[in-house]
């Protein structure tokens, strides 16, 4: 990791420090998708068993999950991840059900009446990734809340191994959130399936989930045509910075930088400290420690474009926080509430020593498809709202209209558009006739 002293940087040298890895929209990238889903859009079918069988390296007769699939997926999972799978929902459940968005009604004038009613969103896309490693926490997630929602229809794509199945962790966490269909399918060409559909594939209103950077490029691509599908935010590699002070523990700030970057070699981790101590004991940590990981070699990668900032004080910490905007942001330090207040942007704060980031990636309750690449400024993690549309109502009363019409009329006016005014002038000349 390279060791940064802030203060001694001058603007540049400053954005470089926090300089995210480059995202690749080569022209080869975006061409490449734009095959597959041009493919997908006029071959259907044939075409998703044709990129199974060349990405996935399996041919696969049906595209869809069968009932026996999943039962024989149930039986064979180890009862112990059954019961973590079921125990997670059950607190993802519990916090998205107390978090959800409530219908509004305001009078806002004396016989002006103004509502907010929310609706689900008829059929979804989920995608859940499978690369180095199947995800089933990402089924729950994005499962969880939709079943809250009271989606019409979830619709599931998890790409298949080379025997033609899906991960048993996540058909079994799948089935246990409520989707109603989950397909064979991953990479592009499941983002271009659940966006237009197949004969097999239902089109979806809107697509969740994480995924490499072809999954991400095509979900670019289809929220941009006007028959595509929306998509729940941009996306980029996973990410934390850790904010550590003089008294942190230093294995626990290097288990959890490198919690993340174990995810990808893309991923970027970040620590903030006023303490240079911490940092040369944070540094040794994380050798030491990511030494024993099975994944070390994809952590080192994630390593060699990560960062060890030395700031001036806690708040300046805040400071460059807010300005990196992190996916997840850890406070380590002795009084971590005290920040928070200061916080601006980040997709999930873990508050304190006993917070590992672990545990919002499964079972805290919060979710973790989150906005990352300096998307928590102005975008927010999934939840039930994600897969809601809000609906406003008005209701006037006459006297209603006698209150508000002349301030509609006068805007109007000032607007130059005649009609939106008369539709208001002329009704209120009908109330004054009848008066």
């Amino acid at each position: 990791m390279k060791r940064i002293d802030w203060n001694a940087l001058d603007e540049q040298g400053r954005s470089e420090a926090l300089a995210r890895p480059a995202q690749s929209r080569a022209a080869e990238l975006r061409d490449g998708v734009a095959r597959i889903i041009a493919a997908v859009r006029a071959q259907g079918d044939a075409a998703l068993r044709e990129l199974s069988a060349k990405y996935d390296r399996c041919a696969l007769t049906e595209l869809e999950v069968t009932d026996a699939e999943f039962a024989a997926a149930e039986a064979r999972l180890d009862p112990a991840l059954k019961a973590a799978i079921r125990e997670a929902a059950a607190r993802i459940e519990a916090y998205h059900r107390a978090a959800v968005v409530q219908p509004v009604t305001v009078e806002t004038a004396p016989g002006v009446r103004v509502e907010r009613m929310l609706r689900p969103i008829g059929r979804v896309g989920l995608y859940v990734p499978a690369g180095s490693a199947p995800l089933p926490s990402t089924a729950l997630m994005l499962g969880v809340p939709a079943r809250i929602a009271g989606c019409r229809e979830v619709v599931l794509c998890s790409p298949a191994r080379a025997d033609g199945s899906c991960d048993e962790a996540v058909l079994y966490a799948a089935r246990l959130t409520g989707v109603h269909k989950v397909f064979k399918l991953g990479g592009a060409q499941a983002i271009a399936a659940m966006a237009y559909g197949t004969a097999s594939v239902p089109k979806c209103d809107k697509l969740f989930g994480p995924g490499n950077a072809w999954v991400t490029e095509a979900k670019l691509q289809v929220s941009s045509e006007p028959d595509g599908a929306a998509i729940d935010m941009p996306a980029g590699p996973s990410e934390v910075l850790v904010i550590a002070d003089a008294a942190a523990n230093p294995a626990f700030v290097a288990a959890d930088l490198l919690s993340q970057a174990e995810h990808g070699p893309d991923s970027q981790v970040i620590l903030l400290s006023d303490s240079t101590a911490l940092l040369d004991r944070v540094e040794r940590e994380v050798e030491r420690q990511c030494a024993e990981l099975p994944r070390a070699d994809i952590a080192r990668r994630a390593l060699a474009q990560s960062r060890l900032i030395a700031v001036a004080s806690l708040a300046q910490a805040v400071e460059v926080s807010n300005r990196y905007a992190p996916e997840h942001l850890i406070l380590q330090v002795t009084a971590p509430r005290r920040l928070l207040a200061g916080i601006e942007s980040a997709g999930s704060v873990f508050v304190g020593a006993w917070t590992p980031e672990s545990v919002g990636d499964y079972c805290s309750g919060s979710n973790h498809v989150l906005p990352t690449y300096g998307h928590a400024r102005s975008y927010s993690g999934v939840s039930v709202a994600s897969y809601q549309k809000q609906i406003t109502v008005q209701e006037l009363s006459a006297d209603g209209l006698r209150n508000i019409g002349p301030c509609t009329a006068t805007l109007a006016a000032a607007e130059q558009l005649e009609a939106h005014r008369r539709a208001v002038t002329l009704r209120l000349a009908e109330l004054e006739s009848m008066a």
